[in-house]
């Protein structure tokens, strides 16, 4: 599913214009960005919870000539599924 496709389907269920339902979607997908840009976590009930975990230094090889590299640390999105999400999809 493609944002449009996203776009269209709140606006269907929501009896709303499409352009307000991408001012909806844009602005879910800004205040997610922002808390996790800070650290915070973001948790949707029956859904799931959206954090920033962290992954440590470690050491990776060139695939194309096999020399060791160091991989620097940094931080990733993670996103754990809520039950009733993780339900549906079973």
């Amino acid at each position: 599913m493609t944002k449009a496709d996203l776009v269209s389907k709140i606006a269907g269920a929501g009896g709303i214009t499409k352009a307000q339902a991408e001012k909806a979607v844009d602005g879910f997908v800004a205040a997610v960005s922002q808390a996790l840009s800070t650290g915070e976590k973001v948790t949707l009930v029956g859904f799931g919870t959206f954090s920033v975990g962290s992954r440590s230094q470690r050491e990776g090889r060139n695939p194309r000539t096999g020399e060791k590299i160091k991989i620097p640390a940094s931080k990733v999105v993670k996103f754990k599924p809520g039950k009733s999400l993780s339900d549906k999809v079973k």
